[in-house]
């Protein structure tokens, strides 16, 4: 043991059932206790700082209030995503009742040495592409991975593209990475930057735009979604945007020019006159409006939609999410369809709605849904709606899986299977197909987690209900602190809550053991701790 190491806390004075924050050297620490047993990893989540002790330590799991990115308490590593790298970990002394730690962070494993059989091909780039390259060589993969996508950006944190982005909070240069820059050089992953123009599912190959193709052994189809165009006239003009790749999220702020990111004190003449139209009412059309606003962008938002999110999360909480944005000066028009985009000298300059009104626009945005990027697959069937086929190991044929947007999956026993368009889903598919892919058999059985983000309000949907005989509400919906259940024949099938940080880590860890039924998710909201049985 290191002679730096430190006195933190008494053992007497830990809790089982919280992690404790210490701070030695400048290190930020999280203890753990379990029994007379103490570890200490990093305090915050590697994914993007979330304060560990403000989550919830439940029968063995880390479980980080932000995003549900889930760590195994006795060894930090990684078991439910975002996260894709596992805690660091510092040596701790249990003397008596005194806990010391080193700020010396202990050293990873060795590299093992690598070979290039089998070959496994990872297409899709994104987040369910970087999942499956950090989970095979987690599972202790050695053969070579080939990894193929389309952007020159390594794999980003896509959901800074709606959120952040538009608002100026956060340059396009800085969203942030999901694998630090030298690990895929680190780990051997051979990153090629090429549009696949055809898959051959029965001969294992891969045909590049480029003119290349590749053999592989199996393969991990990864490929998300592309934004659908509507066919309305116009959508050619210059300054009409779909927003799904860092390189859209560049041209629109391009395009609005510079403008603040601390509120509409601060609108300067050249944003507040700039006025942007945005098609449709979807989950990125929602966030991009929100973040316009904070930037002092003029928002109209046109959808055929009567109330925003109605489908997925009931009139009565849609109602609320659009009086949000409302209330801080989004404008609406539902309920009616656009006829045209109209434009001058070739760039749009106004939205023409079916029922004749004229709504000025410099910039629209097609935030009109996605379609599976499934169009160069050979030789295996689909889904009605482009989708690939996959069984709860993620398994679509023999020697190739499927995750993400794509994977038409079972999510329950005895009910269709379905696709779920979440971020953090097409990493929970990505990591279990990796691992099938390394010979384990799992399925998947995790909780579908998504969260969305409006005006400094974090809005997080737990589980999938497609229909409810009743919805909860714990708190209050118009002032947006809540835990709202959706209860069908007594079991809570998804949460959607706004400010409860530490009760959602709990929920999702409740909710991942099996059915959760209303008394006991009342009972996890309305209590401060997890218990360990």
């Amino acid at each position: 043991m290191p002679t730096t190491a430190r006195h933190v806390a008494q053992l007497s004075q830990l809790r089982e059932d919280r992690a404790q924050r210490v701070v030695v050297d400048d290190e930020k620490i999280l203890l753990v206790r379990d029994g007379d047993t103490v570890r200490a990893y990093s305090a915050d989540c590697p994914h993007a700082g979330g304060p560990l002790e403000k989550g919830a330590l439940c029968r063995g799991r880390i479980v980080c209030p932000w995003h549900k990115g889930t760590f195994d308490a006795a060894t930090g590593t990684v078991l439910e995503p975002p996260p894709l790298v596992p805690l660091e970990r510092y040596a701790v002394i249990v003397d008596g009742d005194d806990v010391m730690v080193t700020p010396e962070k202990l050293p990873n494993e060795t590299e093992p040495s690598r070979t290039e059989k089998p070959h496994f091909a990872v297409v899709g780039a994104g987040a369910a592409g970087a999942a499956a390259c950090a989970a095979l060589r987690e599972s202790g993969f050695t053969g070579r991975i080939t990894l193929i996508g389309d952007e020159a950006h390594a794999p980003y944190d896509r959901t800074s593209l709606s959120k952040f982005v538009p608002s100026a909070e956060m340059s396009p240069a800085d969203v942030p990475p999901l694998l630090a820059a030298d690990w895929f050089g680190q780990h051997g992953v051979e990153r090629i930057v090429a549009k696949v123009v055809r898959l051959d599912v029965p001969k294992r190959t891969v045909h590049l735009q480029t003119g290349g193709e590749l053999t592989y052994d199996t393969a991990l189809l990864a490929t998300g979604s592309v934004p659908k165009v509507p066919s309305i006239p116009g959508c050619e003009l210059g300054g009409v945007y779909v927003l799904r790749h860092l390189d859209d999220a560049a041209a629109i702020v391009e395009a609005l020019g510079d403008g603040p990111a601390d509120g509409f004190a601060s609108e300067t003449a050249a944003t507040a006159s700039t006025q942007v139209a945005i098609l449709g009412s979807s989950f990125i059309a929602l966030e991009t409006a929100a973040a316009l606003r904070k930037r002092g962008v003029q928002v109209n938002v046109i959808s055929p939609d009567k109330v925003p999110f109605a489908k997925q999360f009931g009139e009565r909480v849609g109602a609320m999410f659009r009086a949000l944005h409302e209330s801080n000066g989004v404008k609406f028009h539902l309920g009616t369809k656009v006829a045209s985009l109209e434009g001058e000298e070739g760039s749009v300059h106004e939205v023409m709605l079916e029922g004749g009104e004229h709504i000025a626009a410099d910039v629209v945005l097609l935030g009109t849904g996605v379609a599976p990027a499934t169009g160069f697959i050979e030789g295996l069937p689909l889904h009605k709606d482009g989708g690939v086929i996959v069984n709860a190991g993620m398994q679509a044929a023999p020697g190739l899986y499927a995750a993400g947007d794509i994977a038409v999956f079972p999510l329950r026993e005895n009910e269709e299977p379905l696709r779920i368009e979440h971020w953090r889903v097409a990493q929970q598919h990505a990591r279990i197909a990796a691992e099938n892919m390394c010979g384990a058999r799992n399925r998947y059985s995790g909780v579908p987690f998504f969260w969305t983000y409006y005006f400094g309000k974090t809005f997080e949907y737990l589980g999938h209900a497609s229909e409810w005989d009743e919805l909860l509400v714990d708190g209050d919906l118009d002032r947006h602190e809540f835990a709202a259940l959706y209860v069908k024949n007594d079991e809570v099938l998804a949460v959607l809550a706004c400010e409860r940080d530490a009760q959602t880590a709990r929920l999702i860890d409740a909710m991942r053991r099996g059915p959760l039924t209303r008394a006991d998710a009342l009972q996890i909201v309305g209590r401060e701790s997890c218990g360990r049985g």
